[in-house]
């Protein structure tokens, strides 16, 4: 054990940053040139223009009385917070220039980083419920946050209600007063609405407008809504400008971008960021030094390798809508319920490039589609330079109940695509031929 002090209710404050120059002339700067730089203080790294990889696992201090000043503010004893860095379980400079630029995506007062996305979810929802509590979420989830919440939470006395992608604000309302009666039978409150938008795998989205609206109405304390954004974050979506107070990622997708690293991240207010930050330094789980640096390099391309995976999606999508051996599509550019293109009207600022297709048939004929693809690889996860192409009902959603799988769309003839940034024509040759197997 580390002989540093574990604060479990007042976090570990960021060291105190330099100012930051986020406008010239009046002009504010855009996301994509401040990942340039944007944190980072070539000075206190020998002049160094990218941030070297700090790997150490506790930081000296300057003298006693700078020791003995650091832990007065991390135990309160003395107003301001810590001053510097003590150990790596609670933070590190490759670490905090992450989140540094993490939170301009998105417009954030703070951002903290995690070991994978699941690692950020799950230590999110346990900072906030207690026993007795409710959380009132949207479906689909991605399978194993579904499960977080039904099969471990529920072993603390923490129940859901869940509703569907594209309810209504009535439909909202309805749920919540469920969820408010559900807490005050079970002795707790309503304390988390947790959304998914885009849905995984079936790309269904939720009006976020409408849920604060809703959350505002009927509940009268602090109830964050938070929501995972990776589908399409941090370029085609920005939920806090919504109303989501909490912005979650699996930072593995496009953020990373390489497919070879598992990290994620959520960021927010300050009042939000901080409970998770106090557990998230007692029970650790922090990004490591080395997938932060590799991190820092993804965010500068971020824009761009997002923007070509766009483009080659709305090529791609085009051919598969036209094929007679696909039923329909999950794509956010090809929307045909009009109550979910209001939603995308108002929520994104493009259609991303993950998306479902329906081939048409069941398991064997989806299979027979996969099985002989030569570009796109077999494989799960989304957000890489490359294509990849998976069976959900079979792979990533396997462990839930078929009837619930029929409820929420995942069906047997569903393939989720993630396209990469190959060349758009070799892409659909590929599809083509593999269609020709069906």
């Amino acid at each position: 054990m580390t002989d540093a002090i574990d604060a479990t209710d007042t976090p570990t404050p960021r060291r105190k940053p330099k100012p930051k120059k986020l406008k010239i002339g009046g002009r504010e700067l855009r996301p994509s040139t401040l990942m340039m730089g944007h944190g980072f203080d070539p000075t206190l790294s020998e002049g160094s223009l990218k941030a070297p990889i700090f790997l150490t696992s506790t930081f000296a201090f300057e003298s006693a009385a700078a020791g003995k000043r650091h832990f007065e503010g991390i135990t309160g004893k003395r107003p301001g917070g810590a001053e510097g860095l003590v150990y790596s379980r609670f933070n590190g400079p490759n670490q905090e220039i992450l989140e540094d630029r993490l939170a301009v995506w998105d417009g954030a007062e703070d951002a903290l980083t995690f070991s994978s996305g699941m690692t950020a979810i799950c230590i999110l929802m346990m900072a906030y419920v207690s026993h007795g509590d409710v959380i009132v979420h949207s479906g689909p989830l991605y399978a194993a946050s579904e499960g977080f919440v039904a099969k471990v939470l529920s072993k603390f006395g923490v129940t859901y209600v869940d509703f569907p992608a594209g309810a209504s604000r009535e439909e909202i309302d309805d749920v919540l007063k469920r969820a408010k009666k559900q807490a005050g039978e079970n002795g707790g409150k309503v304390a988390m609405i947790y959304l998914e938008s885009p849905a995984n795998p079936t790309n269904a989205l939720v009006d976020i407008e409408a849920v604060k609206e809703a959350r505002d109405a009927n509940l009268k304390w602090d109830c964050p809504i938070a929501i995972d954004n990776t589908f399409l974050g941090p370029l085609w979506q920005r939920p806090l400008d919504h109303g989501a107070d909490i912005v979650a990622y699996s930072l593995t997708k496009y953020v990373g971008g390489h497919s070879d690293l598992v990290a994620g991240s959520i960021a927010g207010a300050k009042k939000w960021m901080d409970p998770v930050r106090a557990l998230r330094n007692t029970m650790g789980g922090i990004v490591d030094p080395n997938t932060a640096w590799m991190l820092l390099r993804s965010l500068e391309t971020v824009e761009l390798r997002m923007q070509r995976a766009g483009e080659n999606a709305a090529k791609v999508c085009d051919f598969l809508a036209a094929h007679p051996k696909v039923e329909g599509l999950g794509y956010l550019g090809h929307i045909t319920d009009p109550r979910q293109q209001d939603i995308y009207d108002r929520h994104c600022k493009g259609a991303g490039s993950t998306f479902s297709v329906f081939i048409k048939g069941g398991e064997e004929e989806s299979f027979r589609f996969l099985d002989n693809l030569t570009i796109a690889k077999l494989a799960v996860s989304l957000g890489g330079t490359e294509t990849l192409a998976s069976h959900p009902a079979a792979m990533t959603h396997l462990s839930v109940p078929p009837e619930r799988k029929a409820a929420l769309g995942i069906t047997d003839n569903l393939v989720r695509i993630s396209i990469g940034i190959e060349d758009a024509d070799d892409l659909i040759a590929d599809f083509e031929q593999a269609l020709e197997h069906v």
